[in-house]
């Protein structure tokens, strides 16, 4: 069965291409419109206001009822989960986790993964600004109050921001950030990482969660005419910073040990070399 993609995912292909051959690694390749900038005062990154928390569990249970079902439907295939030991060893603590970004989905594909394992605690997602200023209806209260942490562009904000990751890392929770950056509609490879995860998991002094999600094809084709694909979740081995080395060395061996241990799943699942245009 041949693919008939929508001009909009052929567009989508090319450009990735594109910023493929160009090194722009970390650019956005979907169409998103100028975002509103995020106010320190548009944000309670705690939940301290109960109408936050209010408004986060019952948009919880929603995503939850919502994302089951497109698991049902078969709109979101996961074939298989391994490495949940890997979890385990770092399930009592604060820890990042990481993630290669190509579907909206691909952060639901981690919370089953580990849901059993969370006991009380949640999944937190860092998100773009974008994401949480932008978004109406249905996926906009998912962006806004399910356990997200919006980047801003706002110094201010930012500053809120660390604060907050600070405590959640020392209460014990676990924070997944998509390192690569931008999203790749299905790209298959890992892409060069930015520092920022690496940097919190220096500042905090907790481990870094590698997770890397393979694909293959099913046979049910989506309305843009592609096939929905089939996901295996690898949790990889924690990787440690190295407190006796500056914070920026022992961030940037952490983001080369995690490209590393990507690049050799990709390379074993796949069985071809990385290699770029």
């Amino acid at each position: 069965m041949e693919q008939n993609l929508s001009e909009d995912r052929i567009k989508i292909l090319n450009k990735i291409k594109e910023y493929e051959r160009d090194k722009k690694f970390d650019i956005d390749v979907e169409d998103d419109p100028p975002a509103p900038v995020l106010m320190p005062n548009q944000i309670d990154y705690l939940n301290k206001k109960l109408s936050n928390k209010i408004a986060t569990h019952f948009a919880n249970k929603m995503a939850k009822k919502y994302f089951d079902n497109e698991i049902k439907k078969e709109n979101l295939i996961i074939d298989n989960i391994y490495g949940l030991e890997n979890y385990q060893k770092i399930k009592n603590g604060g820890a990042i986790i990481t993630c290669n970004h190509f579907n909206p989905y691909d952060n639901y594909v981690v919370y089953k993964a580990i849901e059993k394992e969370l006991g009380k605690k949640r999944l937190y997602k860092v998100i773009r600004e974008g994401n949480y200023t932008n978004f109406p209806g249905f996926y906009g209260m998912i962006f806004r109050h399910c356990n997200t942490l919006p980047l801003s562009s706002n110094t201010e904000t930012m500053k809120l921001f660390f604060k907050a990751v600070d405590i959640l890392l020392k209460r014990g929770e676990k924070i997944l950030i998509y390192p690569e950056q931008g999203m790749w509609w299905n790209y298959k490879k890992p892409r060069p990482l930015k520092m920022g995860s690496f940097k919190l998991a220096v500042r905090s002094n907790v481990p870094v969660l590698p997770c890397f999600i393979t694909m293959e094809d099913s046979n049910k084709v989506a309305p843009d005419g592609s096939f929905h694909q089939r996901h295996t979740l690898h949790i990889l081995p924690p990787i440690y910073p190295d407190s006796s080395k500056p914070a920026k060395i022992s961030a940037q061996e952490l983001a080369d040990k995690n490209y590393q241990v990507w690049k050799e799943k990709y390379e074993e699942i796949y069985k071809i070399p990385l290699k770029y245009e």
